[in-house]
């Protein structure tokens, strides 16, 4: 059975022949970017945002976010945001 996410394991369908050529740049142009998003390969900025505006936690399982009042990165495991440099929760 084939992937369910496409042929190219990205979830993206490739670029047919038959598109008009300004638009099979822009569609190629949009594929890259996403699969850079997918598997990234140097370094990407992190949201910055101050404690108070802090989304729930719940809401963003396994996502980073730099929480700029407290100048700590803080990740999401799905039910509290915990801070990386004590491990302990954000409240």
């Amino acid at each position: 059975m084939p992937s369910p996410i496409g042929p190219n394991a990205t979830g993206l369908t490739p670029v047919g022949p038959g598109v008009p050529a300004a638009l099979h740049a822009v569609l190629t142009s949009m594929q890259d970017a996403v699969r850079g998003l997918q598997t990234p390969q140097a370094p990407t900025p992190v949201v910055a945002i101050a404690q108070a505006k802090l989304p729930p936690a719940v809401s963003y399982p396994q996502c980073v976010a730099l929480v700029s009042d407290l100048n700590i990165l803080a990740h999401s495991d799905g039910v509290h945001w915990i801070r990386q440099d004590t491990g302990a929760v954000i409240v």
